[in-house]
């Protein structure tokens, strides 16, 4: 016999179970609005970067390097086939125009055929899911997940339109081989644009969003046709197209033409890999290491191209007749420091990745004369201040000429345009050594200087972008602003982490930079520097040769562009070319730059020329001993080195429409040293009385001096 339960205490449960399902469904409301609330901002969709990836620009917005899991090439909407769109919307959602996010019969539609046929042949994700998931959220298999999952595709919906979806579906889908996205997978797999794809290519990539590597024709060209066949018999039962087109592309084998993706390697590889080094220096090391990073750089992609063709063609040409194997180059904008090209070397995948422009210490020889000569000048000295080249001993030390010769009675502007070494080490020391070494560091020298004569001569090693920045000054009336190869960061969502802001600070009068500009004028027109005058506008600068001529330098600029050249071997081994070669390379380079800037005059001189007063003072060097050996030539000079036939500008041009030689080693006898060991010390003769000053003295064993630079050619 059935109890039956009193009426009253049935209401009562009745009750209680209304409640509960009353407070389940409250916790639910409220589940859903918390969910709801947590979901991301979809209007970052259109600038996302995968985690993982580093895409390096150059300013005009060229991708110059892009690695990790990075779209290489993307495509708007209309830009993309119809018939690529139509395949993809066969394969993987059918009813992508109909739904709102999530299709529910094509859940049941999946699952019917997944069990019908014993293996996955359909997913239940729409195209709108699976671009939330790959964006927003992770792999995971969780309920909280494929519900976020849901509520996501459907704000997306809300959001943007379906086309907008489909573009950036087609631009971030995962389709193997490195290819994220249908114009890259065209690209590995066909090397073609995805315009030029065929019907069984297309289906072919179509098929791959839901297993890549399990249907990839690199992998398994069984599968993949499988899989191809596949899509061309649905495009057919949709209607996109044919059953004739779709039987004519079975037919088709699939013919691969396997490519890396584009941009997996920098093609301004020097460049890129120091603006992956500057970075730890404005990011995180957490962010770097999570990657999805975009740098926006200085680079002038045209430019790069251009100093790379004048550093290639000067080792391949230049080089083999005149015994260097490496060259760099620098191309600063002096204005705002904006590093605009930068070339470290020969070929950094095949040789070697070691930086020449921002690792290689090298002594700059005549180079730092410049340096020299701006600080008497900010000191007030005249550029016709009078010296005597001669052979001069001060404290133990002899500074040499080029060629044993000596000039006698020169002024300061002379003295640079020949760069003649004895007036130099007066120079400096009339103007001191602390101003000296203050204003190279003012001007942007970061290595160390010492207070030594060979100060002068550019006896202290320093690397080719330090170098270059130093010039700033000279060409921007006296602003320095810190060289820079990175304009902006950003992360995968679009933020901003970085973003250049560096000041100018004044470093020389306007009095000083316009005596020495002019003066560097003179020595690219009338002296050593020659090879590196342009036809349509002013150009100044200095040649260096450091000892043996291991070194070859230019330095030279323009009011808009600085840019530095070196040449050299990275074994230290010496030369047989001279620095007028490296003037040659860089007027090749800004040939090209120059067509691209408007011819702008430097300024005019000072009025006051010889009676200004300086903006720094000087410090004069007080020796224990100084005195003078005449202007005859050393006879015990054998100069082995310096007396050797020295390349003209003309041999340079004459190089590149000939086969280049191969450089003559040198002498037996003369193997370059492993180490510098310091002369014996001069012992003066006891005719010439020194002259006596009050100390400080020198150090007793300065650094070897650098070799002079030859004479200006004897053919302009």
């Amino acid at each position: 016999m059935t109890q039956r339960i009193p009426a009253p205490l049935k209401r009562r449960r009745n009750q209680f179970g209304l409640a509960a399902v009353g407070v389940a469904a409250i916790g639910l409301s409220i589940g859903y609005v918390r969910l709801e609330r947590e979901l991301p901002d979809v209007s970052t969709l259109g600038i996302f970067v995968r985690p993982g990836t580093l895409t390096i620009k150059a300013e005009d917005g060229t991708v110059l390097l892009q690695s990790g899991p990075a779209t290489r090439e993307r495509m708007s909407i209309n830009e993309l086939p119809k018939r690529v769109k139509d395949a993809f919307i066969a394969a993987e959602d059918r009813r992508f125009y109909q739904h709102s996010g999530v299709d529910y019969w094509g859940i049941v539609r999946a699952t019917a055929r997944n069990v019908t046929s014993g293996e996955m042949v359909e997913g239940g994700s729409t195209i709108t899911q699976q671009l939330a998931r790959m964006v927003f959220l992770n792999q995971d298999r969780s309920l909280v997940r494929k519900i976020r999952e849901a509520m996501l595709a459907q704000k997306l919906e809300r959001e943007l339109s379906k086309d907008k979806l489909l573009e950036n579906y087609l631009n971030l889908v995962y389709l193997g081989s490195e290819a994220y996205g249908v114009t890259d997978a065209a690209w590995v797999f066909f090397s073609k644009s995805v315009k030029d794809l065929t019907l069984s290519e297309t289906a072919m990539i179509a098929g791959l969003p839901p297993a890549p590597s399990l249907y990839s024709p690199l992998v398994d060209p069984k599968k993949a046709q499988q899989r191809r066949d596949i899509v061309l018999e649905r495009m057919a039962e949709q209607g996109f197209i044919s059953q004739s087109e779709a039987d004519a592309a079975k037919a088709e084998p699939i013919a691969l033409k396997p490519a890396i993706p584009k941009n997996l390697y920098s093609a301004s590889p020097y460049f890129t890999s120091f603006v992956q080094q500057q970075l730890a220096q404005y990011i995180s090391k957490e962010a770097i290491e999570y990657g999805g990073l975009t740098v926006e750089t200085t680079l002038n992609a045209k430019w790069q191209k251009a100093a790379e063709t004048a550093v290639k063609e000067a080792v391949e040409i230049d080089g083999r007749a005149q015994g260097f194997e490496q060259a760099a180059l620098v191309a600063i904008d002096p204005r705002n420091g904006a590093i605009r090209a930068l070339v470290g070397g020969l070929d950094y995948y095949k040789e070697s990745q070691f930086n020449r422009a921002t690792q290689a210490q090298r002594q700059p020889g005549s180079t730092f004369k410049v340096f020299v000569y701006a600080a008497a000048i900010a000191a007030g000295f005249s550029p016709y201040r009078g010296y005597v080249d001669e052979r001069y001993v001060v404290d133990g030390y002899e500074p040499k000429n080029f060629g044993n010769k000596y000039s006698g009675s020169v002024d300061m502007r002379t003295a640079l345009t020949k760069s003649l070494n004895v007036v130099a080490v007066k120079v400096l020391m009339d103007v001191g050594f602390e101003p000296v070494i203050k204003l190279s560091k003012e001007m942007g020298i970061k290595s160390p200087l010492q207070d030594t004569y060979s100060l002068a001569l550019g006896a202290y090693e320093v690397n080719l972008l330090e170098l270059t920045s130093g010039y700033g000054p000279l060409a921007n009336n006296g602003e320095y602003t810190p060289p820079h190869a990175i304009l902006k960061v950003t992360d995968n969502k679009g933020k901003e982490l970085y973003k250049s802001d560096f000041k100018s600070r004044k470093v020389l009068d306007p009095g000083t930079v316009s005596i020495m500009t002019w003066m560097l004028e003179n020595v690219v027109a009338k002296g050593t520097g020659s090879p590196a005058a342009l036809t349509d506008r002013q150009v100044a600068g200095k040649t260096g040769t450091s000892e043996q001529a291991r070194d070859l330098w230019f330095i030279g600029y323009i009011p808009q562009m600085v840019a530095g050249v070196w040449l050299g071997n990275d074994d230290n081994y010496p030369t047989g070319g001279s620095s007028g070669t490296a003037a040659f390379t860089w007027k090749q380079f800004m040939k090209v730059v120059a067509k691209d800037l408007p011819v702008e005059k430097f300024p005019d001189l000072p009025k006051n020329i010889d009676t200004r007063k300086g903006s720094i003072k000087a410090k004069p060097v007080e020796p224990n001993s100084a005195y003078s050996k005449g202007t005859a030539p050393d006879p015990k000079e054998s100069d082995r080195w310096r007396d050797r036939q020295e390349s003209t500008p003309e041999d340079s041009q004459d190089n590149r429409s000939r086969p280049a030689e191969d450089a003559p080693p040198p002498p037996d006898d003369i193997p370059p040293p492993s180490a510098y060991e310091a002369p014996a010390p001069y012992n003066p003769p006891p005719e010439p009385d020194p002259i006596e000053a009050a100390p400080p003295a020198a150090p007793a064993d300065p650094p070897p001096p650098a070799e002079p630079d030859p004479l200006p050619p004897s053919t302009p």
